[in-house]
C-alpha cells in the first residue's frame, strides 16, 4: 500500500475489543483472528479517511522515539493486511 492510499476494514470484516479473549479481533464469517497490540493500533486507524503515511504520524505521535520501525512495520502489516483481504483502499 501507498503512502497515499486510505487503507479501510473490507466490508466483511469486524474490527472489535473481545473481553473473553482479553485482544482485538477481527470477527469474519469462517472464524476470528486475534491480533496483537500493534495490529489492533494500526487497525484502529484504518478508517478510510486517513492516509497510510498519516496513520504512521499519528503512530509516531503516539509512541515516540523509533519513527523508522514504525514506518517499516506499518507498512509491513498493512501489505500484509491487503494481501489477506482484511483491508482494501478507500
Amino acid at each position: 500500500m501507498t503512502n497515499t492510499e486510505r487503507p479501510r476494514l473490507s466490508p466483511h470484516f469486524v474490527f472489535r475489543w473481545e473481553a473473553s479473549q482479553d485482544a482485538h479481533i477481527l470477527l469474519y464469517p469462517e472464524g476470528l483472528i486475534k491480533l496483537n497490540p500493534a495490529a489492533a493500533e494500526i487497525l484502529k486507524r484504518c478508517d478510510g479517511e486517513r492516509t497510510a503515511e498519516a496513520i504512521i504520524a499519528d503512530l509516531n505521535a503516539t509512541f515516540p522515539g523509533q519513527p523508522e520501525a514504525i514506518a517499516g512495520d506499518t507498512h509491513a502489516f498493512l501489505d500484509m493486511a491487503c494481501a489477506r483481504g482484511w483491508l482494501r483502499p478507500a
